[in-house]
Formats: C-alpha cells, structure tokens, sequence
C-alpha cells in the first residue's frame, strides 16, 4: 500500500522518518532517526528497496527496533573475530578466574575464530555455528569440547547484545551437541573406611580424609592453612577423676575435640605466561618454557564462589586426624630447618610450600591402590560427602552452606541415592502396602494359658463341690478335658 502523500508546501517534523525515490539509482531509499551519536548528531539509519512497499516495510521494521531499544550501536559492524578477540582479552580476562581464561582462549583461538571468525557480528546465524559444532565432531573432537565453544560464545555474544552491537544472540538458538554425563557412582560406607584406613599410613593422608567427610573442593583442602582452624578440647574423663585436676584439657588421654575450618582460599595451577618481547621472541612455543615467564604455577587465589567463602564443623575424628598431622609437620619442619619455607599451611612438600596439583593427583591414586578401591577422581570424594549427608537427612540450606553451593540446583548433581537407602525405601513401601497379618488375639491367649497341675485340679474339685450350682459350672469350665477313654478323672464331680 503507498505511503500517504504530505501537503505541497509542508515538512515533516524533526526526528520523523523519511522515503523518497532516487532518480540517479531509481532505488527507494528510507532515512530513520534512531538515536544521537556520541557527538550529538543525530543518528540517521539507512535502508533501500526496488519499491516504494519494500522500503516502508523496512522502515517500519527499524522504527519498532528503535522502539524496543533493539537497535546496534552506530558505527561499523564488527567482525566475529574482532568482538571475541576483543571481549576474551579485555572484558573476559578482567573478570573471571585464571583457569576460566584457559577454556575461554582455547575455544576462542581454536575453534570459533577459525571456524566464523569472517562473519559480521550482525549476521552470524544459529547455523552458522551449529555447522561449526559438527565440523569439530567430524575432525575427531570429543561432544564436550564442542559444547564448551558453544557455552563460550554465549556468553560472548550476551556481551554483544547487552552493549547494543547486536540484537539477538544466534548462541541462544543454536543447538549444541549432546554431551552424555558420566555416571557418577560415590563411594560405599565401605569403601569409604577402607579409604579412611589407608590414609592414616601414608603422608598428608589427613587431606583425603577431609575431602570425605567435609566435601572440601582439590583446591580448598590444599589451600587451608593452620590459623583458618579454631579447636576446642573438653575432658572426657569422669567428672571426679585424677586427670581433671593434674591435667590441662589437652593432655587427657580420653580427650574430645570439637571446632570448625573456614575456607578462605584455594591453590590453583595456572599457565606461565611468556615474558620476552616481541621482537626478540624466545623460540619456545610454552609460556612455561620461556627463561622470562611469568604469573604461572601455584597460586593462591579466592575461592569459586561467594557461597564458597564459609565454616563447616569438625568431627572429633577429623580432629584428632588433624591434630596428629600437625606433630608430623613439625617433625619434617625440623628435619627441613633452614630450607623450611614457612606459610602456615596445612599440607605441604617437604620443604613448607603448597602441595602441588598434580602431585595431589598421584597422591589419590596411590592411596586408591593401597586401600584396594576402585579406580575413582578426587572430586567423587565431594560427591561422597554430600551423598552422605543425604542419607543423614540432613536440610537443604544446610548441605548447601556445607558443600558451599550458591544454588539449590547443585544438590540433584551431587547427592546421590546409594543402594542401601533404595532398597531401605522398598521395604518401607512394602509395609506400608502389604502389611504383616496380625495374630488372632484368642489364639494367644489359649497359647499363653499354663496347664494346671494335678494337685491344683483336685483342689478346684474339692472347692466347686461346696459351692452352689450356678458356680459350679464355672469352676468345671476351668478343669481340662475328660481323659479319652471316656472315664472321669479322679477327683470329679458326680452329680447325687
């Protein structure tokens, strides 16, 4: 439908859209007024059409984008590569953790620049990157390093449209690949004591028992340090014994401890960085080879999350694991002197620093094989934990403060129903259904009745003869039966 014509002799009004006709291209061309630029002028977008319909439509389509604040900023339109070179080094980097960066600069430089980095930010579709998950499929990359690209530039591309540069995010349309979860099966009371046993023989095995029994996360057990834990020591002794009165709380041999352990921190392994210049590169292609590297190796950083800055209890048990690990530490401490960095923390090398990641790792392994376990990670002792909590009845809000877990959602991936507890819930079900048939209440009592003995059966003979009629049936109902011959016992009652 054409456009209605405006008064010969009239304007339109400041800021309202305009379509005219070009006689040097014969195209038809409209002018929309979306915003003011950064230096005042106002910001006039441009579309054109073969026909005067087309052109309104267009117009009319920017007008509601306008409307809706869906309209990208003004300016050139950026380029894949352009954005997410920009966002992974300057908004990305700024923001989220070392090892965060590490899957981000993978995705980004290996995958999703090479795979759509030509495309403009404003025209990349959602099969423009599902064609690129399968690619890296067809190539021999696992679902999961596709699905990782995909989550990485979601979050780019939200950046995107929250500053205007585009409208949609495609990400969100897209389909990722399927990632199949590995089952994940947490470890039987059993195997869990077992574990228990064997890291009471082996160095720093007080690590594991902690990460059991609390659920602390690899790099909160390994970042605590002696002054996050407070102790308080009671008798456990009689009131009135020797011990109490020549002895402080903490020499009692039957001491009871009791505390809490504040994790503040975590140790992290991160990349080396290279530290020589551009123009006089070192030749290695690791950060971690450069004779100049640099913010590399174990750190200590803050924890994940603000849900994981946070108190949980001490068992005795696990006190008493701990107190014992303190008297070997001091022992090594000795043996180091001079070569002994002191830090505070609780597990170390031997020479005072932060165990190192990777020799945490072997150190699981190893204890897995003396204990005679199964083949399992580190981070299924969490599951452990919080599995065991589940079976404790223990609330929501307060495995969530344990686990330190910012939402209710982590619960369904970690607490998992052993076998024990399903088949626990069978029985209940069981009962409840098919109840056990009662026993008849007379039966048992003709079963609990004693037998009477031949003296007491000739002395209620002897009573019911001096008692009247109407007594005496009552005290026969007493006696037993007739002998089967059919003759009257001795003693009974023989009507004159």
């Amino acid at each position: 439908m054409p456009r209605k014509r405006r008064p010969e002799g009239t304007r339109a009004p400041n800021g309202a859209s305009s379509i005219y006709l070009s006689e040097a291209d014969g195209y038809w061309h409209g002018r929309v007024t979306v915003g003011t630029k950064d230096d005042g002028r106002p910001d006039r977008r441009h579309v054109q059409a073969k026909t005067e319909t087309e052109v309104i439509e267009k117009v009319r389509k920017l007008e509601r984008d306008r409307d809706e604040g869906k309209v990208r900023q003004p300016g050139r339109a950026w380029t894949v590569e352009k954005w997410l070179t920009y966002w992974v080094e300057n908004i990305a980097a700024a923001t989220v953790r070392p090892t965060t960066m590490v899957g981000y600069r993978a995705s980004v430089y290996k995958h999703l620049i090479p795979g759509v980095g030509k495309h403009r930010l404003d025209r990349l579709q959602p099969e423009h990157l599902e064609r690129l998950y399968a690619r890296m499929q067809q190539s021999g990359l696992k679902a999961a390093t596709a699905h990782l690209a995909h989550r990485t530039v979601r979050v780019a591309l939200n950046e995107a449209k929250r500053r205007r540069h585009i409208t949609e995010n495609p990400a969100k349309v897209a389909k990722p690949p399927r990632v199949e979860e590995e089952e994940i099966i947490p470890f039987t009371v059993d195997e869990a004591r077992r574990i228990l046993d064997a890291a009471a023989e082996m160095r720093n095995g007080t690590r594991f028992v902690i990460a059991l029994t609390l659920g602390l996360r690899r790099g909160e057990a390994l970042g605590l340090k002696w002054s996050d834990m407070t102790v308080t020591w009671k008798h456990g002794c009689p009131k009135k014994s020797a011990c109490r009165k020549a002895h402080r709380v903490e020499k009692c041999e039957q001491r009871r401890g009791s505390g809490t352990l504040t994790i503040r921190r975590a140790i992290q392994q991160q990349v080396w960085k290279h530290g020589c210049p551009d123009v006089k590169p070192c030749g290695h292609r690791y950060g971690a080879h450069c004779p100049q590297r640099h913010s590399g190796g174990v750190v200590a950083t803050d924890v994940k999350s603000r849900a994981g800055r946070r108190t949980v209890g001490l068992p005795h048990p696990v006190v008493e694991a701990l107190e014992e690990h303190r008297g070997h530490q001091q022992v090594e401490r000795e043996t180091a002197r001079n070569e002994w960095e002191e830090g505070g923390w609780v597990f170390t090398n031997r020479w005072g620093r932060p165990v190192h990641p990777t020799v945490d790792f072997d150190a699981w392994k190893a204890l897995l094989r003396a204990a005679n376990v199964r083949d399992a990670r580190l981070h299924d002792a969490r599951h452990t934990a919080a599995t065991m909590l589940l079976v404790l009845k223990v609330p929501l809000p307060a495995v969530m403060e344990i686990m330190g877990w910012s939402e209710a959602s982590m619960a369904k991936r970690y607490m998992h129903v052993p076998h024990e507890l399903v088949t626990a819930i069978a029985d209940q079900v069981s009962g409840m259904m098919w109840p056990d048939p009662e026993p008849d209440d007379e039966d048992d009592q003709d079963e609990a009745e004693p037998e009477l003995t031949a003296d007491q059966v000739a002395a209620i003979r002897k009573l019911a003869v001096a008692m009247p009629e109407h007594l005496r049936a009552q005290f026969e109902a007493m006696l037993p039966d007739d002998d089967e011959d059919g003759d009257p016992p001795a003693g009974a009652l023989v009507s004159a």
